[in-house]
């Protein structure tokens, strides 16, 4: 059992007004149910335990829900992010006051469940990929305040992350291309306009978009409602070029293809499903109250 600490990147300022905005929510009006039945100076040992089979992510942000309401609470974790829980397993404990932790349960829980639920969900998608060389990626379908974390959870599922904003790199989709014209002049104007630090990639719906991408050059061609067959097809042009683009598709990918787009030799998947339509996991915090005066 090891004391967890409270100095991890993933809590920065931004991230501590996220979850004061959530602890308004829950408690602006207070909680009466606790000042009715708790006295003060009660203490009690809270512990979070796995109720299925899950990944988890998010334990840093259930401590720190728990020592925002109480500096004083313990926190001591058996399990971190990224670990493997089964149902039953332990995975932290919380010490305190026992006002603070009844308080803190639903926001705590609400953080770990939702971050440990994307994680849990990355990881079906990694494992389907079956220890090839595909990567699978996250997209910007997240949740709006919460996209450090979730995608730091896709990254405890064992995923990669693509842009975190608008700021992270060129990427054409078919909305820009209705503004600039073509795939042609859209590529030209983005390789002379921003800084060559900067990754070009651009979004094609079909084989013929694709064409003008390869003989105008790109660093990564993203294959948009592709079947398998067009797919492969993509595949064999993009080996002719040089120097070649990574190959990253998107739009209907299922669980059940990932195993195909690996054998195809596709370098990236992204998937909009794992952050916004990855379920909640079932964790659950047992409070045992000292009842001794």
């Amino acid at each position: 059992m090891l004391p967890w600490m409270l100095d991890s990147p993933l809590i920065t300022p931004a991230i501590m007004q996220l979850i004061d905005l959530a602890l308004e929510e829950d408690l602006g009006r207070g909680d009466v149910t606790t000042q009715a039945l708790v006295p003060p100076g009660r203490t009690a040992v809270a512990h979070l335990v796995a109720r299925q089979r899950l990944i988890l992510a998010g334990l840093n942000l259930a401590a720190a829900v728990f020592r925002r309401l109480d500096a004083g609470i313990v926190v001591e974790t058996a399990m971190d992010d990224g670990d493997e829980a089964q149902p039953g397993a332990h995975v932290a404990t919380y010490k305190g006051p026992a006002a603070a932790l009844l308080a803190g349960e639903r926001t705590a829980l609400n953080f770990v469940q939702r971050l440990s639920g994307i994680a849990t969900e990355t990881r079906r998608y990694v494992r389907a990929a079956q220890d090839s060389a595909l990567r699978i990626t996250d997209t910007r379908k997240t949740t709006p305040g919460f996209r450090n974390l979730e995608k730091y959870a896709v990254r405890m599922g064992g995923g990669t992350n693509h842009r975190l904003d608008l700021g992270g790199g060129v990427l054409i989709k078919d909305n820009h291309l209705a503004v600039a014209g073509s795939v042609r002049l859209a590529i030209r104007q983005a390789k002379e306009r921003v800084p060559h630090s900067l990754k070009v990639e651009i979004e094609v719906d079909n084989l013929a978009q694709l064409d003008e991408a390869l003989t105008e050059g790109v660093d990564i061609v993203l294959l948009d409602n592709f079947s398998n067959e067009d797919i492969e097809k993509a595949l064999a042009k993009v080996r002719q070029a040089h120097p070649r683009p990574l190959v990253e598709v998107s739009g209907g990918v299922t669980l059940a293809r990932i195993p195909d787009l690996a054998r195809m030799g596709v370098d990236l998947v992204s998937v909009g499903a794992l952050t916004h339509s990855a379920p909640a996991v079932d964790l659950a915090l047992y409070i045992e109250i000292d009842l001794r005066p």
